[in-house]
């Protein structure tokens, strides 16, 4: 009884008030009251309510296969599709092939040339509609370099037959793609079909090409794949093809009238001036293409460096200051590349601001030896140098990187730039006459504001920082001898650069490009920016020398410092031009052995002693040297040698 008392209370508890039954269903998330005649919500009595489904067939096909037998059958299915995505599927799967088997290393060249012409057949009509795929791009680009080769080769043998069948099916491949070339030059594969058959071009092809790009520079030049087929036929083109591509970007009228700009004028003051154009139109004209091009980041391309070169003659004030302010930083990395794009790079570093300098400084880190190393690009590290009056930014991002590889850059004929502008700044013999003229380059608009904002002499500056708010045309306000002190000797790159010469006296001496750093070191530079603060280390220098100088003549496969071509006339200007480091090298290694070296490349050394125009130098030699005169074993030239000229 007391059993069923209790069963009667659970129950009790169970009931809600109202007499009615909890929900026996817990897994609905609605907290909204149920109607009356609302159906369960449990799935399991749903079951009746569901309506019959059909077996599927190909469903219980695929649970009782293997992993093996899915796979193929994925592959069939995927293989399906792109058959029904892809017209020419099969095509393309067939020349595949064939493109595997002409260009592999096994096959005879008369073998692969049957198959290009093969692979051609098949395509024929096709070309447009397949150049931008993937592969079959390849396969084209292939077929064109093995028709051009074909040809070639049948040229040699005088083979006619074979070089005009090959001719042929290269050209019929270029008119096929002539009136698709535009829409070829944007695609991401199509573009190097077109680059492979502008290589392989003849000249009037070429020119055809060209001239089909009429009206379209401005708009490829801002499209990322479309540029490149622009510079590679500018590239590729003569002088009056380029300069066609290049009007078309001057101007409007340009645009339209191509035919007025003849081959002489080649610079943009000289067609305005020609033309009677209007500045102010052609310069809105230019802005409106270069600034898109910018914005883009599409800076690579030298036909840009060029126009801008041409634009910055022109430019107003606003306008040049406005692209030397987007150009500022990273952006310009990427174009100091080229001849052009070099002179961009040091007309942003004269005439831009201290804060955009800045940005361009810090660009670079991280390159600093590639740029070195660069024919074009050490031109702007030589600018950076000569201009920047920020000496502490200079040393900590270009010195610092500079000293690392100190002994790759002093053997590169390139690399060596910097280091002999801080040594020797603007000498003739480092630098041609157009790097000189780079150097000297500057924008017309900027110049002449320049010029008015130079304080008057007597007047100091309220600014401490002597770069800030300042563009010389000839460099910051900081006097070039102090900047020079600055980045050689305190930053140690000096002491640095004088213990590489010591380490590597006899290969500097013996290396065509590597001779000019020892004697411009031991010599201490121009205006002896190194003495007296690295005398000590100088005269270590001249030790080290004399000491491979000392050693005796042997049959060593290395030829003799005495008797090497660069390293003998490196030492006898060293003698002209450093009376110590003649007087150590008598000391040590020529005093008593004159006679020895008095035939070949030594007898110009021996000889130096009596040239120099220092006394004590001659006084040193001259007791030795006279008898050797009278003798005739010993001959002096007539007329002194100059003191640092070439020899």
């Amino acid at each position: 009884m007391a059993a069923k008392d209790n069963d009667t209370r659970l129950k009790k508890r169970k009931q809600v008030p109202g007499g009615t039954k909890p929900e026996t269903n817990r897994s609905s998330d609605s907290k909204k009251p149920r109607l009356a005649g609302s159906k369960p919500t449990n799935p399991r009595n749903n079951d009746s309510s569901k309506p019959f489904k059909r077996p599927n067939p190909e469903a219980e096909k695929t649970t009782s296969l293997s992993k093996k037998e899915l796979r193929v059958r994925a592959k069939e299915l995927a293989e399906a599709r792109k058959k029904k995505r892809k017209p020419y599927y099969n095509l393309e799967h067939e020349l595949a092939h064939l493109w595997e088997k002409m260009r592999s290393r096994d096959i005879s060249k008369e073998d692969s040339y049957n198959l290009v012409s093969e692979a051609l057949k098949k395509m024929k009509g096709k070309i447009p509609e397949i150049a931008s795929s993937h592969v079959s791009s390849r396969v084209l680009q292939t077929c064109v370099k093995y028709c051009s080769k074909a040809e070639r080769d049948a040229k040699k043998k005088k083979v006619e037959g074979d070089a005009k069948k090959r001719k042929a099916e290269k050209d019929a491949v270029f008119e096929e793609l002539k009136p698709h070339f535009l829409t070829l030059a944007r695609s991401a594969y199509g573009v190097h079909l077109v680059k492979k058959m502008l290589d392989n071009a003849s000249k009037q092809q070429l020119a055809e090409f060209i001239s089909s790009l009429h009206g379209h520079v401005a708009t490829l030049l801002r499209h990322m794949v479309g540029s490149v087929v622009v510079e590679h036929a500018y590239q590729l083109g003569n002088a009056t093809q380029k300069q066609e591509l290049l009007v078309e970007l001057y101007s409007t009228e340009l645009q339209l009238f191509k035919d007025l700009v003849l081959n002489k004028e080649g610079r943009l003051v000289d067609i305005i001036a020609k033309l009677d154009l209007q500045k102010s139109s052609v310069l809105k004209h230019m802005t409106s293409v270069i600034q898109p091009i910018l914005e883009k980041g599409i800076v690579d391309h030298s036909i840009l460096h060029r126009v801008l070169i041409e634009y910055f003659t022109i430019a107003e004030e606003f306008s040049a200051a406005d692209v030397i302010k987007q150009l500022s930083g990273p952006l310009l990395v990427r174009m100091i590349h080229t001849r052009d794009g070099s002179r961009v790079g040091m007309l942003c570093v004269k005439h831009g601001s201290a804060k955009e300098r800045k940005k361009i400084i810090k660009g670079m880190k991280g390159h600093i030896c590639k740029i070195a190393s660069d024919q074009c690009g050490s031109m702007v590290l030589v600018s950076l140098v000569s201009v920047v009056d920020d000496t502490k930014l200079i040393t900590k991002v270009v010195i610092n990187e500079l000293q690392e590889h100190l002994m790759d850059l002093v053997f590169d004929k390139d690399g060596r730039r910097p280091l002999l502008q801080l040594l020797h700044p603007n000498c003739s013999r480092y630098l041609t006459p157009y790097d000189l003229a780079s150097l000297s380059l500057s924008i017309p608009s900027l110049s002449n504001k320049v010029e008015a904002d130079i304080p008057s002499e007597g007047k100091e500056s309220e600014t401490n920082d002597p770069d800030e708010n300042t563009k010389l045309v000839d460099g910051g306000k900081k006097d070039p001898s102090v900047r020079r002190q600055e980045l050689l000797v305190k930053s140690g790159l000096a002491e640095r650069l004088v213990d590489v010469c010591i380490t590597s006296a006899g290969e500097l001496l013996r290396s065509n490009f590597g001779k000019e750093v020892i004697y411009e070191v031991a010599t201490g530079g121009a205006d002896g920016i190194l003495h007296p603060t690295l005398d000590d280390k100088l005269n270590e220098l001249y030790e080290a020398i004399a000491t491979l100088v000392a050693e005796p003549k042997s049959d060593d496969p290395k030829e003799h410092l005495l008797e090497n071509f660069h390293s003998s006339r490196t030492i006898r200007r060293l003698i002209l031009d450093c009376p110590a480091f003649a007087s150590t090298l008598w000391n040590k290694a020529l005093k008593g052995k004159c006679e020895l070296w008095a035939q070949g490349h030594s007898c110009r050394v021996v000889s130096a002693y009596l040239a120099s125009s220092d006394s004590h130098v001659n006084k040193l030699a001259k007791k030795e040297l006279q008898p050797l005169i009278d003798a005739g074993t010993l001959k002096v030239p007539e007329v002194p040698a100059a003191i640092g000229t070439k020899e």
